[in-house]
């Protein structure tokens, strides 16, 4: 067993896009996953969690006020500068202006301490601003909401946000101490094959995620088709940008920061504002893991050398 999660994280990107095709390709089984999303996120965090433990997730807070001003940056900065351009330009009521603010507008995806640690660079970090950035969500989103009151209800948002900090507390929690009382020296193999099975967990939730694709593109591809590119350079353009600022300052947290700068938990506003402004977003938000899935190939020889240290 240890062997073979082994090879499924030496062979994680592969598997990753695995689980795009699959999701394309097999709808029925991207339906019957969809429902189970929310229990695969919160095991694909706790597997993150249980993964860095307590003493590495606790390791920067020394450096916690860096922490803030990503946060800062990245949460409240660049969705009011997205915001402030639509407006100027007269397109902020737009479904792409739309998903644009929201998204940026969001916290770190589950994910990114995973899809950093694919391309050899240290997780830690990215798990940080995850942790942070979520608990934070609460009150990084009041200017944005205030300022464009037409995005949907912010006191709905306000609850979700709450709902998911609380799961996202109670998870972390369990695996810190499920951690210290299993494995409190994680050994390198031991530290690969958990690294197999969140490569796994990930590419299974892929599937589900693109649910509400498959049938779009058979039934308006140039639409799809569309959202993609937008979804694309949203994303991947982010990272570019935020890596360009951040590896200077940052050092070896660029690539984390730059990583989160372009993945978000979007799907968090879907449960939490009407449907009358979601709808429209379905496809992007299924657009959106397509760059996502593929950050750990497309942006590995911008971010360069790894750094990253397996074990305890």
């Amino acid at each position: 067993m240890m062997t073979a999660l082994a090879f499924a994280a030496r062979h994680g990107r592969a598997a990753l896009v695995l689980g795009l095709l699959a999701g394309l390709l097999l709808p029925g089984l991207a339906a019957a996953l969809k429902p189970w999303l929310p229990e695969m996120v919160a095991g694909l965090l706790f597997l993150n969690a249980y993964r860095i433990g307590l003493r590495k997730a606790a390791g920067g807070l020394a450096d916690g006020i860096g922490t803030l001003k990503a946060i800062a940056f990245l949460q409240v900065a660049l969705p009011l500068l997205a915001l402030g351009l639509a407006s100027l330009f007269g397109v902020v009521q737009t479904p792409a202006a739309v998903s644009l603010i929201l998204m940026l507008s969001a916290p770190s995806v589950t994910g990114s301490p995973n899809i950093t640690s694919l391309m050899g660079h240290a997780p830690e970090p990215a798990f940080r601003l995850l942790i942070t950035g979520t608990a934070l969500m609460p009150l990084t989103i009041i200017p944005v909401f205030l300022l464009a009151p037409g995005l949907g209800d912010l006191g709905g948002v306000l609850r979700a946000s709450a709902r998911l900090i609380g799961a996202i507390g109670v998870t972390v929690l369990a695996a810190f101490l499920l951690r210290r009382l299993t494995l409190p020296n994680l050994r390198a193999e031991q530290a690969k094959a958990i690294d197999g099975l969140t490569v796994i967990a990930l590419s299974v939730i892929v599937v589900g995620l693109m649910a509400a694709l498959g049938p779009a593109l058979r039934t308006d591809p140039l639409l799809v088709l569309q959202w993609l590119g937008f979804a694309l350079a949203a994303n991947l353009g982010l990272q570019v940008l935020t890596f360009a600022v951040m590896r200077r300052r940052a050092g070896s947290g660029a690539v984390p920061c730059a990583v989160v700068a372009g993945n978000r938990n979007f799907a968090l506003f879907l449960i939490a504002l009407p449907a009358a402004t979601t709808e429209p977003l379905l496809i992007f938000l299924g657009c959106y893991q397509i760059p996502m899935y593929l950050t750990a190939i497309l942006m590995k020889p911008l971010y360069g050398r790894p750094i990253l240290r397996t074990g305890t």
